[in-house]
C-alpha cells in the first residue's frame, strides 16, 4: 500500500536573527529532520532575514508546518501545500499585525471561495455592496497579500533548499 504525497514551499520572509535558530528547530520538529537553512538578508525589512524550503511529505504537512511556527513576533511566513489524491491544497500566511491566514487552493495555486463563505458574504452585507466586497477581500486573504508583497519581490533570486522524505 502507498502512502500519499504531498509536496510544498516554506517561505520565511521576515525572521530577526535570534529567532532564525528556533524557526530552523521548528521546522525540523515537523518533518523529523534536522534542517539547516540558508539565511539571507530581507532587503524590505533591514535586520531581518528569509529563507526557503521546499518539502515533500504527508498530507497535512502545510498545516503542521503554519501551526509550529504560528505567532511569533517579528515572524512573516507563507507556507504552500499542492493538492493531493484526495485532499485539496492549501496556503497558510503570517504576519505580525495580521495573524495567520488560510485558504484551500485548486491545482493552479488559486484561492478556492466555498460557497457559504460567498453566501456569508451577500447576507452579512445586506444590500450594502461595500459590506459584500470586505468580505470577499477577507476570504481572498486580500490584506494578507498586500502586507506580503513587497516581501515576496524582495526574494527574487535567493536560494532555494530542498527537503525530501518527511516523517
Amino acid at each position: 500500500m502507498s502512502v500519499a504525497m504531498t509536496r510544498g514551499v516554506l517561505f520565511v520572509h521576515s525572521a530577526p536573527t535570534a529567532l532564525c535558530p528556533h524557526v530552523e528547530w521548528a521546522i525540523g520538529s515537523v518533518v523529523d529532520k534536522r534542517t539547516d537553512l540558508e539565511w539571507t538578508a530581507q532587503p524590505a525589512a533591514p535586520g531581518m532575514f528569509r529563507s526557503e524550503l521546499s518539502w515533500t511529505g504527508s498530507p497535512g504537512t502545510g498545516a503542521l508546518l503554519a501551526s509550529a511556527l504560528r505567532g511569533w513576533a517579528h515572524l512573516r511566513y507563507e507556507v504552500t501545500e499542492e493538492p493531493s489524491p484526495g485532499v485539496d491544497g492549501g496556503r497558510w500566511s503570517h504576519t505580525p499585525e495580521l495573524g495567520i491566514f488560510h485558504a484551500v487552493t485548486d491545482v493552479h495555486g488559486n484561492i478556492m471561495v466555498s460557497e457559504d463563505r460567498i453566501r456569508y458574504a451577500y447576507e452579512s452585507g445586506a444590500g450594502d455592496p461595500s459590506a459584500v466586497y470586505h468580505e470577499l477581500s477577507l476570504a481572498l486573504g486580500e490584506a494578507w497579500d498586500e502586507e506580503l508583497e513587497p516581501f515576496r519581490h524582495a526574494a527574487e533570486g535567493a536560494p532555494v533548499r530542498w527537503l525530501h522524505q518527511v516523517g
